[in-house]
């Protein structure tokens, strides 16, 4: 699926898919929710919490 086909079926913009690909974009839980159901996958699967280096 291409960035562009994603973004149709998610109603965002390429441009929201490519900035969450590069992680300068941080989903709507809804946003994350849909993204999660059209690939069938648990939203912990698709987003996840980077380590802290505190």
């Amino acid at each position: 699926m291409t960035q562009q086909q994603l973004a149709d079926r998610i109603h965002v913009t390429r441009q929201t898919i490519v900035a969450l690909e590069k992680g300068s974009y941080i989903p709507s839980l809804l946003l994350a929710m849909n993204i999660a159901e059209l690939f069938e996958l648990p939203i912990e699967q698709i987003f996840f919490k980077k380590e802290s280096s505190l």
